[in-house]
Formats: structure tokens, C-alpha cells, sequence
């Protein structure tokens, strides 16, 4: 359990980071 959950921790934190940065896409 604990792997999805820093896999899950991981996915979230990369989406937040793309809303903050649009322009990187």
C-alpha cells in the first residue's frame, strides 16, 4: 500500500506543479 500511495502523492504533486506552471507544457 504504502508504493501506491507514494505513487499517487507523486501524480498529484505533478499535476499541482502543472497547474501552477502551464507554460511548461
Amino acid at each position: 500500500m504504502t508504493a501506491l500511495f507514494v505513487l499517487a502523492l507523486a501524480t498529484f504533486g505533478y499535476l499541482g506543479y502543472a497547474l501552477l506552471r502551464p507554460e511548461k507544457f
